[in-house]
């Protein structure tokens, strides 16, 4: 009789879960648990990127006006905060760096609202013996999190945006005058394919992320990815330190149930039985449909990122180079009818000038220090007028000079007009940035000796 009961209340094969039981969580367990789950929560909601790359065609990376950030919910908060427990002033800017001061406020209050819940929550569910199906969730929305975070920065580099060829005025810069950022980034812009390399490492790891069978292989791959990239943050200074060293954590904590089979089977070399990691759909069929709706959040995410890569890409090498660009050396500089040697204490007599970009040029003094300008070129009268950057936000760029141009050869150029008030003459050749090492020395199998 009692069999015949256990036969009409089971469900059918197809629907029975798939997952082994388990034992109730020793109390660290719990207590970990607690603390992760508000604190890499919390920061994955409210740091300005990691949710916002599922919104796709829409997102934005590090935008002050982006859902939580705009009006009046959490930036009064942190501003508050820093005032009155740092004693500043923190100002989120939109200008690509992500470890404003405002963001290690966040970082705080995100880390003192984890300790304070944790101890709550503690107090208030201590009769609990496991939180498996809360974790379940909870595990899936980490690696969401970082499968779109991989796949965004694998498709930055994968088609080469994230760190480009060095620019013309960087091949004029001396190696003790460049910061170490720009030392990172322009040593893997010299090489697109290592560039383009380590972007497929991030790629595949968030692809594998997104297919629930293969994520711990992703989540293994993206602990070597992200422990590199937190390293060289660390070292060479990148504005990336927060963010890098979280998504490092979530790629530890979506690793952490399975840290025992991982040590058994790597260290130990005996075979292990299926995994108990906490996963929230049981059934086959539940499964099945949320490895498919995983895989669809993967391509919605992968096509908008593939779209925003190219198109930086199409910017970026298909740009228009302005008129004159290139690299100008001074040969003659004529000044009031007066020929002007190069002397390192003539701070407006030029060496060179560098057209690299639309609407900039850039001009180097005799002690090697390189000027950006405003320069607006009117190819039709063959003439440039210059304008100084303003010196603070909100003022106007305050005329340098104006300049009609001659061009008799393509690598031959002539200004005559007046700079600072003063009638000029100067004559250009052109030099070829092909020359310089960085872009000289290609592969060679044979080499006799080092740097020739």
């Amino acid at each position: 009789m009692s069999v015949a009961v256990e036969e009409i209340e089971s469900p059918p094969a197809t629907e029975q879960e798939d997952q082994p039981s388990a034992v109730g969580w020793n109390p660290f367990t719990r207590l970990a648990f607690r603390f992760t789950f508000l604190y890499l929560g919390l920061f994955c909601v409210l740091y300005p990127q990691v949710v916002f790359v599922f919104t796709g065609w829409f997102g934005s990376w590090l935008d002050p006006d982006a859902v939580l950030w705009q009006g009046r919910v959490l930036r009064p908060v942190l501003e508050w905060t820093g005032r009155t427990v740092f004693g500043i002033h923190p100002v989120l800017s939109s200008n690509g760096s992500g470890d404003q001061a405002i963001l290690w406020v966040l970082v705080f209050c995100v880390l003192v609202v984890a300790l304070a819940g944790t101890s709550v929550w503690s107090v208030l569910d201590r009769r609990r013996r496991d939180y498996r199906r809360l974790a379940g969730w909870f595990l899936v929305f980490l690696r969401l999190c970082l499968a779109g975070q991989m796949l965004k920065y694998g498709f930055a580099k994968i088609v080469p945006t994230q760190m480009p060829e060095p620019s013309l005025s960087t091949l004029l810069t001396p190696y003790g005058d460049l910061a170490p950022m720009s030392v990172l980034w322009n040593q893997v812009g010299t090489s697109p394919a290592y560039e383009m390399l380590l972007g497929a490492a991030e790629l595949l790891a968030g692809v594998l992320l997104l297919v629930p069978r293969t994520a711990t292989v992703g989540a293994m791959l993206a602990v070597v990815s992200m422990a590199q990239v937190f390293v060289l943050n660390m070292t060479f200074d990148v504005p990336v330190k927060i963010l890098s060293g979280h998504l490092l954590l979530i790629s530890m904590a979506l690793l952490a149930p399975q840290a025992r089979r991982l040590f058994d089977v790597l260290v130990l070399d005996r075979p292990v039985g299926r995994s108990t990691a906490p996963y929230p759909f049981r059934t086959r069929r539940s499964r099945l449909i949320a490895g498919l709706v995983q895989a669809g959040i993967g391509v919605w995410v992968a096509v908008a990122l593939a779209h925003v890569s190219t198109q930086l890409w199409d910017s970026g090498s298909g740009r228009p180079k302005p008129p004159l660009y290139g690299i100008w050396a001074v040969e003659e500089f004529t000044r009031d009818g007066q020929s002007v040697p190069p002397l390192l204490t003539d701070a407006e007599r030029w060496q060179r000038v560098v057209f690299d970009y639309p609407g900039v040029m850039q001009y180097q003094r005799t002690d090697g220090t390189l000027v950006p300008t405003a320069a607006e070129i009117d190819t039709g009268a063959h003439r440039l007028a210059l304008a100084a950057a303003p010196q603070h936000a909100g003022a106007q760029p305050v005329p340098l000079g104006e300049f009609a141009y001659e061009q008799q050869r393509p690598d031959v150029l002539r200004f005559t007009g007046e700079l600072a008030g003063h009638p000029v003459t100067v004559s250009f050749r052109r030099q070829d940035p092909d020359a310089f090492p960085q872009r000289s020395h290609g592969f060679r199998w044979v080499q006799n000796a080092p740097g020739q």
